[in-house]
């Protein structure tokens, strides 16, 4: 018997593998991937392999974004304002990045700059208006059990008392921008 974790692997590798061949056919530069999901989905991990898969490609993560455990939207806001339209535009995008041991935004800069491919991953990025910048869309999805666990894992208890405020926000996006109707691409995940 295969465990939940070969599974989810499995799940995310012939994932990984569908949008690697759809940013092959991306003629633009950069190619723009944009993943969305809720906590705990597999976002970091897929990016990570679509990255390996492809030999590089940056990574901008949200969780660098978010201003803070009530920051879904501003975070994703803020990637769409200050990372995907510049680069769409070939520019490189930047933000200050959200010291989350303090709470409180840093005076830390990131930047990316426009890369081959660049993937931005994280939970509300998919929008109607982040589609349009986007080259490759994808929502990934979980049952919230195994996303509960996978977020509570990862994060240990740092996250357990912020997991249904956090969750409120993803269901305000889903009700929203339904992301898995954006998305060009839906994994439902184990």
């Amino acid at each position: 018997m295969r465990s939940s974790a070969e599974s989810l692997g499995d799940a995310l590798a012939a994932a990984a593998d569908e949008v690697v061949r759809a940013v092959a056919e991306v003629r633009r530069v950069p190619a723009i991937v944009v993943i969305d999901g809720r906590s705990g989905a597999g976002k970091s991990t897929f990016a990570d392999m679509i990255a390996a898969l492809l030999g590089s490609a940056a990574i901008v993560r949200l969780d660098d974004i978010y201003p803070g455990w009530d920051g879904l939207q501003a975070g994703a806001d803020t990637a769409r304002e200050r990372v995907l339209a510049p680069l769409r535009q070939g520019n490189q995008g930047s933000w200050l990045t959200w010291d989350w041991s303090s709470d409180r935004q840093s005076d830390r800069v990131r930047s990316v700059a426009p890369a081959p491919v660049v993937i931005v991953e994280g939970a509300g990025i998919l929008t109607p208006e982040s589609a349009e910048l986007a080259d490759v869309t994808v929502w990934l999805d979980a049952p919230r059990g195994a996303r509960r666990a996978r977020a509570l894992h990862r994060d240990g208890e740092t996250y357990r008392p912020h997991w249904e405020r956090w969750e409120r926000q993803e269901d305000a996006h889903l009700r929203e921008h339904d992301p898995a109707r954006i998305a060009r691409y839906v994994f439902r995940l184990p």
